[in-house]
């Protein structure tokens, strides 16, 4: 069947699935399933009636909120005490609204594969919270026009003026870091950040060098190195920068694992927490307070913002207008044992 000529629908209004089957020549049934993420549809009669949503929109019929009683949070991958943190934060919030949570994640991939919408489309979820992840225009659209709200936690990219988002206060969080470490005598502070393509690592690593700038301590490059926030790779950052002929007498970590990665080199070259190198992590996991010494980092406010996150994503389901579609929570310093001012020349 051929599609039937386009005609604009009532007063401009998007399609309703009968108007969007006529367009496309297909049945109602087909562009139900499309629109619900079903995978039994051949792949030119999908992007038919894809193209017809994104040029005209879908008028779906209003649900309640309780007729869909889930919240699903997609991580780019399921490693370390993060996620954990994020997934107790959307817990405590849709446990008060008496909805359940899915968690999915994305093999280590910050961006979702082309099947992940019609994954999450097919468990018709309330919302999803997409926690550091590089999510595609057209992925997107596709959750906007089946009316799935989405919140970014942590977005690993500039989310954009119209995308509803909660990060943290990244770039002064990088900035105390580095001022406190500057209060008590350092200047050789190297960093070992995150990958740059990722928003949180430049904004920590600006904010190490608006405060080495500000302190007139230079940077030297030598001692900036690009990680992925993993131990292992920090590990390896921390031994070639304590093996420089003039080595760093503190270490910035982007992470607290990344901090347990300068831990373990300091320990092969035979130093000490704080005596002989200073080190700073981030997040606060609770690794950090377990770590010998317990570790100064800076506390990201990971349960907080995915309660905010959640209290979002329903009140979008609702239609309630957001009052800022951009929320940024702030960061908090939290100096334990393992900063020190710098041990004399010489040792």
């Amino acid at each position: 069947m051929s599609p039937t000529p386009e005609s604009a629908s009532p007063g401009g209004e998007p399609l309703t699935i009968a108007q969007i089957a006529d367009r496309a020549g297909v049945s109602i049934a087909t562009v139900s399933k499309v629109v619900n993420g079903r995978d039994n549809v051949a792949p030119e009669t999908r992007e038919l009636v894809e193209d017809l949503i994104r040029r005209h929109g879908y008028r779906r019929r209003k649900r309640p909120l309780k007729s869909n009683p889930l919240v699903e949070v997609v991580f780019h991958e399921l490693r370390g005490l993060y996620p954990i943190e994020v997934v107790n934060g959307v817990t405590r919030a849709a446990r008060r609204h008496r909805l359940g949570v899915v968690v999915s994640e994305l093999g280590g991939r910050h961006a979702p594969g082309r099947g992940w919408v019609e994954d999450v489309l097919a468990r018709r979820p309330l919302g999803v919270i997409a926690v550091f992840t590089e999510l595609a225009d057209e992925q997107r659209e596709r959750l906007r026009t089946r009316g799935v709200p989405l919140v970014l936690v942590d977005p690993a990219e500039d989310p954009g003026p119209e995308a509803a988002s909660v990060g943290a206060s990244n770039w002064n969080g990088g900035l105390r870091a580095t001022r406190h470490l500057l209060s008590l005598g350092h200047r050789r502070i190297a960093a070992i950040t995150g990958p740059p393509r990722l928003l949180s690592a430049r904004a920590r690593l600006d904010g190490y060098r608006a405060a080495m700038d500000l302190a007139g301590a230079p940077v030297d490059p030598a001692l900036v190195r690009v990680s992925d926030y993993r131990v292992e790779s920090a590990r390896r950052h921390a031994v070639e920068l304590l093996r420089l002929s003039d080595p760093p007498t503190a270490i910035i970590a982007g992470d607290d694992g990344g901090a347990l990665g300068v831990y373990q080199a300091a320990a092969a070259a035979r130093l000490r927490i704080p005596e002989d190198l200073s080190v700073v992590g981030y997040d606060d996991l609770p690794m950090a307070s377990w770590s010998i010494p317990p570790l100064t980092t800076v506390r990201q406010p990971l349960l907080e913002m995915a309660a905010a996150a959640t209290d979002m994503v329903i009140a979008l389901a609702r239609e309630e207008p957001l009052p800022r579609r951009r929320v940024e929570l702030a960061t908090e310093l939290l100096v334990r044992d393992s900063t020190a001012p710098p041990a004399p020349r010489g040792r």
